[in-house]
């Protein structure tokens, strides 16, 4: 009897609970000063990246006291993910740029790529998201 009700009970668990929350951790370091915010854009696919936040499935805003932050992201599924950030100084939630489109305001993405003339593309920056613990270091520029 006890076996059937056990049987039963795993049979009747609903939809996703056996599923793992992998865990993001991301430190973003090198801000340029204790002024504005840190910026986070998380994109699961190439759409909008690296600079449409509504296009991001998860958006973050911190303080930039410290000139560097380090967070945790617990709540997303396992899969492929890049990640934007910028230090908005002036606090107008973009990045500011110079008469000929220099950014004047730090950036940075996950996985560092180099960054020539535009932004790096979705794959540079895309890294997999599995049931271990994922550590992202992300240095701005």
């Amino acid at each position: 009897m006890l076996e059937l009700i056990f049987t039963l009970l795993l049979f009747t668990k609903t939809p996703g609970e056996n599923l793992i929350n992998p865990v993001l951790e991301v430190s973003i370091h090198d801000a340029k000063s204790d002024q504005g915010k840190i910026r986070v854009l998380v994109f699961s696919s190439e759409k909008g990246f690296p600079d449409q936040p509504e296009m991001a499935i998860r958006s973050y805003s911190f303080s930039s006291k410290e000139k560097s932050y380090k967070f945790r992201i617990e709540d997303l599924p396992i899969g492929n993910y890049a990640v934007s950030v910028i230090h908005d100084e002036d606090e107008d939630g973009s990045l500011t740029t110079n008469l000929i489109g220099y950014p004047t305001e730090k950036f940075g993405f996950s996985n560092n790529p180099k960054v020539y003339l535009a932004p790096p593309s979705f794959d540079k920056a895309a890294f997999e998201l599995s049931s271990e613990t994922k550590h992202l270091r992300i240095n701005l520029r």
